[in-house]
């Protein structure tokens, strides 16, 4: 089956849905994302998903434009029609089509979009033998929470981590790890798992949230602080969390070796809950 598309309540092959040129998101960014996996052709934690959706179109002011029955059967109907094996589903709001200013227009119906892809998971070998990357400044806005479609910095950074021929950028402000590109990230260090905490500084992935959980449940040590540049080097293992990425783990920073230059087996531990939890 194509790719399918959910335009303001329209379904079409992806190729053949279009929005208005006028559109506030694509002329200012003005709205909020949220992307979704299946498992087992079901939709995973989606309502920590859509309750995270929520929350960023509220510090926006912006509306969702349907409550959330409307977006459950959107999502139904589209895994329906495409019966992918695996499906990455993306939601997406802005505050809809108006003549270019930058106030708010003070009458405009949100655009809804929906689109429903293929998902393909990460090679099993990236799993088994550790992926790289590297570091970059943080140079993204101050509300990083807010899962707005403004990622021009996050584009860039993949992009750099691309041209370095390495998985993900791992994101440094003033010294310390946010988060990266397209993930949360994670170290061990003198047997504690730490990770930047939630506020303005990163977005706190549902993965993150469940891995926490899963932590905790296994009775591991875990610090939600932030860590420097040097830590993160000096960490005997380091892994990415997200909802592609699932527990990743990173064996490779800035051309370093993290720990032994193997996942490590607290890594290697977390990687089997999360596979237990959602296989």
């Amino acid at each position: 089956m194509p790719d399918i598309a959910c335009v303001n309540g329209h379904v079409s092959p992806l190729a053949e849905a279009v929005v208005s040129i006028e559109d506030r998101g694509f002329q200012f960014g003005d709205g909020v994302y949220e992307v979704i996996r299946t498992y087992r052709g079901q939709p995973f934690a989606f309502d920590e998903h859509f309750a995270r959706f929520e929350r960023s179109a509220q510090a926006l002011h912006l509306s969702l434009g349907h409550g959330k029955d409307q977006w459950v059967a959107w999502v139904r109907e589209g895994l329906r029609l495409s019966r992918f094996p695996e499906t990455k589903i993306y939601l997406q709001v802005t505050r809809g089509q108006a003549p270019r200013d930058h106030p708010f227009p003070s009458t405009v119906l949100p655009t809804t979009v929906l689109t429903f892809r293929e998902l393909h998971p990460l090679d099993a070998s990236i799993r088994t033998e550790g992926a790289r990357a590297i570091t970059l400044d943080d140079i993204r806005w101050g509300r990083c929470d807010i899962k707005s479609v403004n990622l021009l910095a996050n584009v860039l950074a993949r992009q750099r981590a691309k041209e370095a021929g390495v998985f993900e950028a791992i994101l440094v402000r003033n010294g310390l790890v946010t988060e990266g590109s397209v993930s949360n990230v994670m170290i061990v260090r003198n047997g504690v798992i730490e990770t930047a905490p939630e506020g303005h500084q990163i977005l706190s992935g549902v993965t993150r949230a469940m891995v926490l959980e899963l932590v905790r449940k296994e009775g591991l040590p875990v610090a939600e602080t932030f860590v420097g540049r040097e830590d993160l080097l000096a960490a005997s293992e380091v892994f990415l969390t997200g909802t592609t990425v699932e527990v990743l783990p990173i064996v490779q920073v800035d051309g370093q070796g993290i720990g032994a230059g193997v996942p490590g087996p607290v890594t290697q531990r977390l990687a089997r809950r999360w596979e237990s939890l959602t296989g």
